[in-house]
């Protein structure tokens, strides 16, 4: 039996899974984040060691013949660099992929050769990649390589608004009091200053995100304007990546995936799909809302030479977290 171990690493959660080219899934488990640049390598490996028992423990193995790691903070060719060295000297694989998380993404939305991925959860990235083998990417550090966007950035657009909203300094919006209600505090100031005191965590204001788009839908101009942003830095990424691949006149596939840009926000949606039209009108978009720790399954199928009939099985059976029991080869999920 010819197996392989799939890894796809966030800033928020891992998941990770041993299968056999027949589809099957023998192992599944999820825990923490693993982006090394957020807890360190060390923390990241210790990590990963414990996914990796836990999925081979599953069905009591030890080593497979294939193992594709896709995870954040692979960012730059030294850091893949580091981790792939890292992760080949625990000796789990026979052979080894090391890439960044945007590519699982890009796998599990598309069997398209010629495709864009746009992820934004916390952060937000984008990569590309051609029939022929040529990539594009962008370092994807935040604000040190230019990014915009992202539900970490956004929450704190979110809470500036509001205040600003609320103080004189800006727009009157719909924000404040949507923040202020939301903490249940008496104004939006009141939740900056919790954070500045140490008596809410500040990753709170992450939960900032979902509001703002709520309070946009609603007609609000000001979160109304944040979303139209985010649309076009979206679109922007997309058509960037589709330039350098000589793909913009082409058909191609634009996959979107990530917290802020799954639970297909009607403003968000509808600005993505008509700048993509103007500026690439062959292009088609998908949303993944598949863990996509599938992308990087169906990547080590791909590599392995797996029959169609396979990748359809694996497609089935990971559809949704937790996927559910679908016969004697599915593992309990852990975590």
């Amino acid at each position: 039996m010819t197996l392989y171990l799939a890894v796809d690493g966030g800033n928020s959660k891992t998941d990770a899974l041993i299968g056999d080219t027949s589809g099957a899934i023998l192992g599944l488990a999820r825990g923490p984040g693993t982006c090394y640049q957020n807890i360190g390598l060390p923390e990241t490996m210790a990590r990963l060691r414990s996914l990796v028992a836990q999925v081979g423990l599953a069905r009591g193995v030890t080593r497979v013949d294939r193992a594709e790691f896709f995870l954040a903070g692979a960012d730059l060719p030294a850091e893949v660099d580091l981790l792939t060295e890292a992760i080949a000297a625990e000796g789990w694989a026979s052979d080894l992929l090391v890439s960044n998380d945007t590519f699982a993404l890009l796998r599990a939305g598309t069997d398209s050769a010629d495709a864009v991925a746009v992820v934004c959860g916390a952060g937000i990235n984008c990569v590309g990649r051609t029939g022929d083998g040529r990539v594009a990417r962008f370092p994807s550090l935040g604000a040190l390589s230019g990014d915009w966007g992202g539900g970490g950035h956004l929450s704190w657009l979110a809470l500036r608004h509001a205040i600003r909203g609320e103080d004189g300094r800006g727009q009157p919006t719909a924000l404040s009091a949507a923040v202020a209600d939301h903490f249940g505090l008496p104004t939006a100031e009141a939740a900056g200053l919790s954070v500045h005191f140490g008596e809410m965590e500040a990753s709170r204001l992450h939960e900032l995100t979902p509001v703002m788009f709520a309070v946009a839908e609603s007609g609000d101009p000001v979160a109304g304007r944040l979303v139209a942003r985010l649309a076009e830095e979206v679109v922007t990424l997309a058509t960037v990546a589709a330039r350098r691949l000589d793909l913009l006149d082409a058909p191609f596939a634009v996959v979107l995936g990530g917290g802020v840009l799954r639970p297909r926000y009607p403003l968000l949606d509808n600005g993505i799909a008509a700048g993509l039209q103007a500026a690439a009108p062959k292009a088609t978009i998908a949303v993944v809302t598949a863990p996509p720790v599938l992308g990087a399954a169906l990547s080590a199928l791909d590599a392995l030479g797996a029959p169609p009939a396979a990748q359809a099985a694996l497609r089935r059976d990971l559809a949704v977290w937790p996927p559910s029991a679908t016969g004697p080869e599915s593992a309990p999920v852990a975590g």
